[in-house]
């Protein structure tokens, strides 16, 4: 990947070798690892120390650097942190040796030496470190007074990621005090995790490239805080305005509050939607090199941060559609549960923009409108969601600007009549349950638009019928075993029925089937036996076209129809 200088793993014996310092940016997140963390890597590090053939993997760590002698940890912080920690309880424990005067010169020598190689230099006159780890802004001078001088450490007066520092070191101090009771015992401790644990290091040379390969990661999976850079980029925008220590804590008590609210893995998800709902759209992987290139002042940080702040309480709202924001809006209410049942993202950024400008009477009609198009083109048919996007995007920036939208706006992606109801005729549900409540919600949509009858699709009482049963053999009606496979998960196999109905009708055959439909309170259920004294795959097709017919009519925008004519 562009920007990369390289990839490789080294073991932490390898990372803090032959002078290279690392650097945790001042405004990263601070220390936050607790017991179960330092537990699991300590139960990783005993199963280490009992056998010699095995290692441990610590992960990624991304590393940022302009002259490959000093290294920004852009993401990894927490463990390579920890470890030092782990290093300087071990040398505590040398120091308590040394100071009950236990093999004192020996463990002096194993003391200056594991000092020197992974934790720094400390000036003898001045007591000052020149550390191979730097911390944040909250942590680096608790780090360098006390951690690293092996002091007493100070109970009070310290901040929330003082006190985590504090815990961890003694943590492990007493853990490592009581199971390594020499000095070459500790020394060798130290001597095996330093070989036996590697990280995968990938360095990368500016913030843009660092963001790429977060999102690389996380689409494999790997769940990397890009958050994390985001917040460093907008904090070192202030900082370097020499800022009043008054506007760092106001711009970390926002991000705080934004941050509590959305959780980190969301805030990126968040930012995309917020952005887009005012400025041209950007896809995830150009995001930050965006925002990045616009926002270049302190004014514009806050501007933007407080924004934020003040709308991530609507975004969450509008993943929730029983949010107290909506109690006294029915109408939106209701939409809403439709694009959560859709699994619909490509709204967020276009209802962000519409509930900002636009009275709440036209933002009920605008996700109406969405909630149809969204089931004719997600839903049924199953087109490309980036186009789809980028006319919501078009409509929120006039929204932005002119504070109104055009139905008309909408016209490309309305899935035309005829297209819609071909579409609808051939399509199937595979069993999941995401898959079972949308078919609920077909169907009782088509009950009551064909037959004036309500039934909550959202309900325990119905549940989904399968005519041809999901596990029919070619024993089962008129069906082989190729009709079986390519039929059963059709809608037009599907129906509501009552679920104790559902139990009997189980897998009887279709005759046997029919007497139970018609005891049914679902009217499109009673009208099958009425409608078909068999079943067979031509049975099945010609209900699904006449359900498709009704559809047509349920899920209809008609000026935008009439566009289309």
């Amino acid at each position: 990947m562009k920007g990369i200088q390289e990839t490789s793993n080294k073991t932490y014996r390898q990372l803090m070798g032959n002078g290279l310092r690392y650097e945790i940016p001042k405004f990263q997140r601070d220390y936050t690892w607790e017991a179960e963390q330092w537990d699991d890597l300590w139960q990783d590090i005993k199963a280490l120390m009992q056998n010699e053939d095995v290692e441990h993997y610590m992960g990624y760590l991304v590393l940022q650097t302009a002259n490959n002698r000093t290294f920004e940890i852009i993401d990894g912080q927490q463990r390579i942190t920890t470890m030092s920690l782990i290093i300087l309880a071990t040398l505590k424990s040398l120091q308590n040796l040394i100071d009950t005067g236990t093999d004192a010169e020996n463990n002096s020598k194993r003391k200056a030496s594991l000092l020197n190689s992974y934790i720094g230099y400390i000036d003898p006159v001045t007591l000052i470190s020149n550390n191979k780890l730097k911390l944040n802004r909250n942590g680096d001078a608790y780090y360098k007074q006390h951690l690293v001088l092996l002091k007493d450490l100070p109970l009070r007066n310290i901040n929330t990621s003082e006190k985590q520092l504090r815990d961890c070191f003694n943590w492990y101090f007493e853990r490592i005090k009581k199971t390594f009771q020499s000095g070459e015992r500790l020394a060798e401790f130290i001597e095996t995790i330093v070989d036996k644990l590697f990280f995968t290091a990938i360095e990368v040379t500016d913030q843009i490239n660092a963001f790429k390969v977060f999102e690389t990661l996380n689409a494999r999976g790997v769940q990397l805080s890009s958050a994390d850079l985001l917040k460093n980029y907008f904090f070192s925008v202030v900082d370097d305005t020499h800022p009043h220590v008054s506007e760092i804590n106001e711009l970390e008590d926002i991000w705080t509050q934004i941050s509590g609210k959305l959780g980190e893995q969301k805030f990126e998800d968040y930012l995309r939607y917020f952005w887009n709902s005012a400025n041209k759209s950007v896809g995830k992987k150009n995001l930050f090199k965006t925002i990045k290139s616009s926002i270049s002042s302190k004014a514009q940080v806050f501007e933007l941060i407080r924004s934020l702040n003040d709308t991530a309480d609507v975004y969450l709202a509008l993943q929730n559609p029983e949010d107290d924001y909506w109690k006294d809006k029915p109408d939106i209410k209701k939409q809403l549960k439709a694009i959560k049942l859709f699994q619909i993202k490509q709204t967020n950024a276009l209802f962000l923009a519409a509930l900002k400008h636009l009275p709440f009477d036209q933002v009920a009609k605008l996700m109406k409108i969405c909630v149809v198009i969204s089931f004719r083109y997600n839903i049924i048919g199953g087109l490309n969601p980036n186009a789809q996007e980028d006319v919501y995007n078009d409509i929120a920036l006039k929204i932005n600007h002119e504070k109104l939208f055009s139905i008309a706006d909408l016209k490309s992606v309305y899935v035309s009549d005829a297209s819609f109801e071909n579409a609808f005729a051939v399509k199937d549900f595979k069993s999941t349950t995401r898959n079972h409540k949308i078919v609920k919600y077909i169907l009782s949509k088509i009950e009551a638009h064909q037959h004036g009858k309500e039934i909550d699709p959202e309900s325990d009482l119905f549940t989904i019928e399968h005519i041809l049963p999901e596990h029919a053999d070619e024993a089962w009606g008129n069906f082989n075993f190729d009709q079986v496979n390519r039929s059963v998960y059709r809608i037009g196999n599907l129906t509501l029925l009552e679920k104790h109905l559902n139990k009997k009708a189980n897998q009887l055959p279709y005759q046997e089937k029919a007497v139970i439909f018609a005891q049914s309170d679902s009217i499109i259920t009673q009208e099958i036996p009425l409608h078909f004294h068999t079943w067979d795959e031509e049975k099945l097709a010609a209900r699904q076209s006449a359900l498709a017919k009704q559809a047509k009519g349920v899920w209809k925008i008609q000026q935008l129809s009439n566009l289309q004519g």
